[in-house]
């Protein structure tokens, strides 16, 4: 064993160690998605003085954090989001009702002095200033008598506390104690003693607390308090016939004081926790599944060494679990479903290797095995890297323009790429190259599994298909495809997400069977005729309306339930137009993004005209996918956007292993057609391409049956979107190239490092040649 497989093995041992280690010891962070809850996405508001910046926002950010400490939610979740917006995320609070109410209370508490009353019913001299503070204004108190009030005395910020306590020694019952800051103290008690020069019981001897332009208390000032005499600020009581919660509600909205800005709920999603629990069950499930039929499939093809890849890919498995919960990223169910896909595409640099092996092993029948495989390690290092890296800036745009769980899926993925990467160069290697070192395994070519080519190599040479004599027939079918997937786009439409349209999704579940055409006559006679009535999985109902408040779907559950018998929320989704207008133009920039900067690493590495015919495949793809998905009436989502950059990822890395190989064949026969270099490259990746392909196809298979609706859709997605990327990649990409380069009669390419790496491949800087 060389040294270079020493360290290797080293190296795999002490990472899979504390690995294990940190799997056995953590717990992941799951996403509210996942262990079900309430998540609201809040933006502060401009208004005409006050700018929403960095500063109010994070004030906004501390008040709103009092109020919701004070709902008793366990661990509850404040971060500011950019310039002006703020998420809040409720665990277990499946009714959002109650938060949205104290979140709510947005405009400036004010202290103000009584200047007068007038009976319920009464007109009031004035209707309500916008701003309280601006001068006189009449509003109704509790009893709905109009006070008139003066201009605001104290603001809610000289608040310091606020709490509620219950006095059975004085048999006042519940009561509010309130203590001011210092300044703010002094104004109190210069505004309780002007009150207090009026007789007792007088409407003027009053001070009324006043939030989101409604008298929230407006209590006497007792009469013991003298003329100008005052109360002081440390000991204020407020008492009345108060209830628990009204004394608790009331020193909240007190306490919680002003909000720098107004603040609007854009998102709101609620999950139930049965949801949750049974995506994580459906997800494991699909992962086991899926990477058992991946492992047996591997072994079959590639025998032992398809086995021990098998290995290494458990390995990988345990690795990248290990990082997310080290990392303490938040795992959602996009999350979720990006590290189960990952186990089947983390194959595929494993095929690489094997199938370079196996190519050395048919040209030099009398090389070594170990030989062939360092050298089929080293001569697809630059198709690993390059395709990896291709996937690695699908991932980084969904975590840059992504929103919510989408960018924790760009984070599951691009951890899975490294994690995949380790797995296949330093694991999967140093178990190979301990295996070939065995003369048993070096001499039985039947069993370690590329001294032998496989099944799809060896009826490839025997039929050598001529595939590009006339490549403009390939452009015609492809050409073709995208016609039909345009002609659904524009027939059909695409029926997009509440998430990009605005609105409100929820989804029931009822104790008794309800028919579609039964809830949708319900609704409509409780008031809700606009609701979009359709089915969900194992019979739940699925209602879209557009603007619905949180009373609304209360009322919504409730008519609802007079023919479902007991119904249960499962899951909620609310986004305001303004959010959906800009997440729909971000999912339009990401998809922009994408094209150009796959573009601009493509014609990096290679020539302009492999570059732009990976993108004309790429956005083939795109098309096609968006098409099926018309067609089909399946709803474009944020997960469906994750699906769609996903799918951009695979399709480059498709063509990039062909391009790649095209570089170095063309590099090392300049006088050979490009055509027949072409198809020689297409003949050679095929089996590639035919096995990383089936690697994934079982994970996506076994989530589509199994994922449930929540991930149904995604796994489709990628389905559709893997079997096109094929093809493309095939018949679109590589006859683009060629009627690019017949177009413009570009020169085949020098050699220079690229294809010197691919004739001489490199010497692993710790392989001194050293045997045991």
């Amino acid at each position: 064993m060389t040294r270079a497989t020493t360290v290797r093995a080293v190296l795999a041992a002490a990472v899979l160690l504390v690995s294990v280690f940190i799997t056995l010891t953590m717990s992941p962070r799951l996403g509210l998605d996942l262990q079900g809850g309430t998540r609201m996405v809040l933006q502060a508001e401009d208004s005409a003085t006050v700018e929403a910046n960095r500063e109010t926002t994070d004030r906004t950010l501390e008040v709103l954090r009092q109020r919701i400490d004070s709902l008793g939610v366990a661990e509850p979740v404040l971060t500011r989001s950019g310039e002006d917006r703020i998420i809040v995320e409720l665990p277990d609070v499946q009714d959002p009702r109650q938060a949205a109410a104290v979140i709510g209370r947005t405009a400036q508490l004010s202290f103000h002095a009584v200047q007068g009353a007038t009976p319920p019913g009464t007109e009031p001299e004035s209707k309500p200033e916008s701003e309280p503070g601006s001068g006189r204004l009449t509003l109704p108190d509790e009893q709905g008598t109009q006070l008139g009030l003066g201009p605001a005395r104290l603001s809610g910020a000289g608040v310091k506390d606020a709490t509620a306590s219950f006095e059975a020694q004085q048999a006042a019952g519940w009561t509010v104690k309130l203590d001011f800051h210092k300044d703010a103290g002094k104004d109190w008690t210069r505004l309780t003693g002007e009150a207090a020069c009026h007789p007792a019981g007088d409407e003027r001897r009053r001070v009324a607390i006043v939030l989101d332009e409604k008298v929230i208390s407006s209590p006497q000032v007792d009469p013991s308090v003298g003329c100008q005499a005052g109360l002081p600020s440390g000991s204020t009581q407020i008492t009345g016939s108060f209830s628990a919660k009204e004394a608790r509600d009331l020193a909240l909205l007190i306490k919680g004081g002003a909000l720098p800005v107004p603040v609007e709920i854009v998102e709101q999603r609620t999950v139930g926790p049965t949801l949750g629990a049974a995506a994580i069950d459906a997800s494991a499930q699909a992962a086991l599944i899926g990477a058992a039929a991946t492992a047996l499939f591997i072994t079959f093809v590639y025998r032992l060494f398809g086995a021990l890849a098998a290995v290494a890919l458990a390995a990988y498995g345990v690795i990248s679990y290990a990082a997310l919960v080290g990392l303490g990223v938040t795992l959602t169910l996009p999350g979720l479903a990006g590290f189960v896909l990952a186990i089947g595409m983390a194959v595929d640099a494993n095929v690489l290797v094997f199938e370079r092996a196996r190519e050395e092993c048919q040209d030099r029948p009398t090389r070594s095995l170990r030989s062939a495989l360092t050298t089929g390690f080293q001569k697809a290092f630059s198709a690993v890297a390059d395709s990896n890296i291709t996937t690695l800036l699908a991932a980084g745009l969904l975590f840059f323009l992504g929103s919510g769980p989408v960018k924790g899926f760009g984070v599951t993925l691009a951890i899975g790429v490294v994690a995949s990467m380790f797995s296949a160069l330093v694991i999967a290697r140093a178990l190979t190259e301990i295996a070939a070192a065995s003369r048993f395994v070096s001499d039985y070519r039947g069993v370690n599994g590329i001294a032998r080519p496989g099944s799809v190599r060896t009826w490839l040479t025997r039929k050598d298909p001529q595939l590009f004599r006339k490549p403009v027939r390939w452009i015609v079918v492809s050409t073709a495809l995208v016609a039909v997937a345009v002609a659904g786009i524009v027939v059909r439409g695409v029926d997009l997400g509440v998430e990009f349209t605005g609105g409100r999704l929820v989804e029931y579940s009822t104790s008794r069977p309800v028919d579609v055409e039964t809830a949708r006559s319900t609704l409509a006679d409780a008031g809700f005729g606009d609701a979009e009535v359709t089915t969900a999985g194992d019979g739940d109902i699925s209602v879209r309306t557009g603007k619905l408040d949180n009373d609304g779907e209360h009322a919504l559950r409730e008519a609802l339930a007079t023919e479902g018998g007991e119904t249960t929320k499962v899951r909620d989704e609310l986004i305001g137009p303004s959010l959906g207008d800009e997440l729909r133009r971000n999912a339009l920039i990401a998809l922009g993004v994408a094209v150009f900067v796959q573009l601009a690493y493509l014609a990096m590495r290679f020539r302009w005209t492999f570059a732009v015919a990976s993108v004309v495949g790429m956005v083939h793809d795109v098309v096609i996918v968006v098409g099926a998905f018309a067609w089909l009436g399946r709803p474009v989502d944020g997960i469906f956007l994750a699906a769609l950059l996903t799918v951009i990822g695979y399709s480059v890395n498709d063509s990039v292993v062909v391009f790649d190989r095209v570089r170095e064949l063309w590099a090392g026969n300049r006088k050979t057609p490009l055509a027949t270099i072409a198809r020689r490259a297409v003949l050679q990746t095929v089996p590639r391409t035919v096995n990383t392909g089936m690697g994934a196809l079982f994970i996506l298979v076994a989530l589509a049956v199994l994922g449930g609706d929540s991930l149904a859709d995604f796994a489709l997605a990628l389905l559709i979107g893997i079997v096109v990327g094929t093809w493309s990649s095939v018949f679109t990409a590589v006859p683009g190239a060629l009627v690019l380069e017949r177009r413009t009669g570009a020169p085949p390419p020098v050699p220079g490092k690229a294809s010197r790496r691919a004739r001489a491949p490199r010497r692993d800087p710790l392989d001194n040649g050293a045997r045991v």
